[in-house]
């Protein structure tokens, strides 16, 4: 055989072997070690060979249409889907008629795509549902905001009058709300900085079920709520601890400034059982200007607020105290002219990824106070960003937070009337950022498999990203909540896999490894040897009756195979080698693979095969590939890889 002869059957097995892995057209890789790479063609050419002499199998079918499939061709991959589910429906899998409905829905045919979801459901497909997972932090500040990432809504205990200032309280929220009746102010010539005149505001608590819907609205129990506004509050992570806003009124007292204002101030309160007590002015109020709305570090050591003091800015501005001790605050200090503008800043919140909520009417924004947002570093701040619609609007929107999981609440006056009496609390939750990751592992070794090619799609078949596992086999996907993906992992010498998932509602981290698999005959002989070209072509085991050497119509479809590739190589010649498993007499076993490997040879003289490319031979159970010898306890599938016929190339 000449030199360009041998390389062009090099190039061939090496084809055949990369395509019944599914890999990609038109990529090179080396065959051997020893040889040149090749550029390879597709195998394809070999089941089609096979299809046009006119030998149909749901099998062929089905492997013709993944050499398609697996390659994104799915306008190919239609047609033989199409085929194997007409000629052969008492031979399909469920799998088949989900990646049939897969590329009709990237062929423009959503209705015969969804015919075929529907069967795939009827006969048991179904997506795979993620319930391992960890919660994922708080990222608004480093994605921004959008009204495709986030989904908003009123809550249900909003009153006609004004709700305002949710702050988590364990699994509750507490808020100010208006009494619903119609009082009016004791004394009509007190001024109340901070308010319209309207009935006045206490503090209620809520409770928030799993599936954030709120349950009803009580009053907070205790000595906090007096017949003057109470607002804003924060509890510190224990529960035992409140602070609060109210007008500047303690022990049945009211106090005013110069002016006759009753100002804002800021109270400390104590849990007992579950009523709250012990209420303490912190020791930095003062009668002649206004402190409130405050708020926690994420580590307690720092108290945030809104103030008009002596050293404001603006109208007011965002301050701050180290907590000392129990009754012991540092001065007051202001978080200086970047954040605070010559308008007002109000209603910090800070997350527990410390970045700093705020409203200001100051900073750039879409009309009236906007909700804002910088990143604590130490004693300084990062960079200030505007969230933009939807959260923001031309209206007053303030009093923003948000904790871990991504569920979050805000005030607004965006639909109801002008000033505070419209001011409404909006739910928001982020309806994204699954991050799906894990490695891609052998099924039978647990071993992790690099240079695996990973891809995701959605729904509708469409390729999202793909990507090559590094030697950790790790992969790792961002995807969208309460969705339905397919993630494919195809890796040369495996079975392709595929997982369809749909994500959770909810912000999650889901672990899911790829567990990949390779055909028995690989778990056997791995790698193929270089010159079996049998094993290259991932034949079925070429069955015969028992006790007979005739050729049956199944065996017929693998050996148009061989015959295929032959015809493609006029130069190919081939030894056919036959064996039976332990099962009989030795002698008897021999006898019986000789007259099976003539008879394969004879069908392939029969379909016009020169006879000097052909040789056969019958070895009986002497070439056993596992330990199923004599006696042993073996199973049916165990025995039939011994029952196999090999076609050897020869040099």
């Amino acid at each position: 055989m000449n030199t360009l002869i041998y390389k062009r059957i090099l190039c061939f097995l090496s084809i055949i072997f990369f395509a019944t892995s599914f890999a990609q057209t038109g990529k090179i890789e080396k065959a051997n070690s020893k040889y040149d790479k090749y550029h390879f063609i597709d195998a394809r050419e070999i089941y089609l060979s096979v299809v046009e002499s006119g030998y149909r199998s749901a099998e062929i079918y089905r492997k013709l249409s993944e050499t398609y499939y697996f390659n994104s061709e799915y306008e190919g991959a239609s047609k033989w889907y199409y085929k194997l589910i007409n000629e052969f429906p008492n031979d399909l899998v469920v799998t088949d008629y989900f990646r049939a409905a897969q590329c009709l829905k990237s062929s423009g045919e959503p209705n015969g795509a969804e015919r075929l979801m529907k069967i795939y459901k009827e006969n048991g497909g179904t997506a795979l549902t993620i319930d391992s997972y960890k919660n994922v932090a708080d990222t608004l500040f480093e994605k921004g905001v959008s009204d495709k990432l986030f989904e908003i809504d009123k809550i249900s205990v909003n009153t006609e009058f004004s709700d305002f200032g949710p702050a988590f309280y364990g699994n509750k929220i507490v808020f100010a709300s208006s009494d619903n009746s119609e009082n009016e102010f004791e004394d009509k010539s007190v001024d109340l900085a901070g308010w319209d005149k309207q009935p006045f505001l206490d503090l209620y608590q809520v409770a928030v079920d799993d599936e954030m819907n709120l349950k009803e609205a009580e009053l907070i129990k205790g000595d906090v709520n007096t017949k003057y506004h109470e607002s804003t509050a924060v509890f510190s992570n224990d529960g035992n601890t409140m602070y609060f806003t109210r007008n500047n009124f303690l022990d049945g007292k009211k106090k005013r400034d110069k002016d006759f204002v009753i100002r804002l101030k800021i109270y400390k309160a104590t849990k007992s059982g579950d009523t709250w007590g012990n209420i303490k002015e912190l020791p930095f109020n003062s009668d002649n200007y206004s402190v409130g709305h405050p708020a926690l570090s994420a580590n307690e050591d720092r108290l945030y607020f809104a103030s008009d003091m002596p050293g404001t800015v603006g109208m007011s501005d965002i301050w701050y105290v180290d907590i000392l001790g129990e009754e012991n605050y540092s001065k007051p200090v202001n978080m200086g002219n970047v954040i605070n503008t010559v308008a007002r800043e109000t209603f910090p919140f800070v997350s527990t990824e410390d970045n700093l909520y705020f409203s200001s009417d100051g900073h750039l924004g879409l009309g009236g106070l906007d909700i804002f947002v910088t990143k604590l570093i130490e004693n300084s701040h990062g960079e200030i960003a505007t969230f933009g619609e939807p959260i923001n609007s031309v209206k007053d929107d303030f009093s923003f937070i948000i904790k871990e999981g991504r569920i979050g609440y805000f005030t607004s006056n965006r639909d109801g009337e002008e000033g505070s009496k419209g001011d409404d609390i909006y739910q928001i939750w982020e309806r994204c950022e699954i991050t799906i990751q894990g490695p891609v592992k052998d099924e039978d070794t647990g071993e992790i498999i690099p240079n695996a090619e990973v891809k995701l799609l959605d729904s509708s078949n469409n390729e999202i990203q793909r990507l090559i596992t590094g030697d950790d086999g790790l992969f790792t996907f961002t995807l969208d909540c309460n969705e339905q993906y397919v993630i494919r992992a195809i890796k040369e010498g495996y079975n392709p896999k595929e997982e369809i998932f749909e994500t959770p509602k909810n912000p999650r981290v889901i672990e899911m490894p790829i567990v990949l698999n390779m055909p028995l005959l690989l778990k056997v002989a791995d790698p193929c040897p270089p010159n079996d070209l049998g094993c290259k072509l991932t034949l079925q085991p070429i069955y015969f009756d028992y006790d007979q050497s005739n050729i049956r119509l199944d065996a017929e479809i693998e050996l148009a195979k061989i015959l295929a590739a032959l015809n493609k190589y006029p130069e190919l010649k081939i030894n056919i080698e036959s064996h039976t498993d332990s099962r009989g007499r030795d002698s008897y076993n021999l006898k019986l693979s000789q007259r099976r490997a003539k008879s394969t040879l004879q069908w392939l003289l029969d379909k016009g095969i020169a006879k000097n490319r052909l040789t056969a031979k019958g070895y009986g159970e002497s070439q056993l590939i596992n330990e199923c010898s004599n006696g042993a306890d073996c199973s049916e599938e165990q025995h039939q890889l011994n029952r196999r016929s090999m076609f050897i190339i020869k040099e």
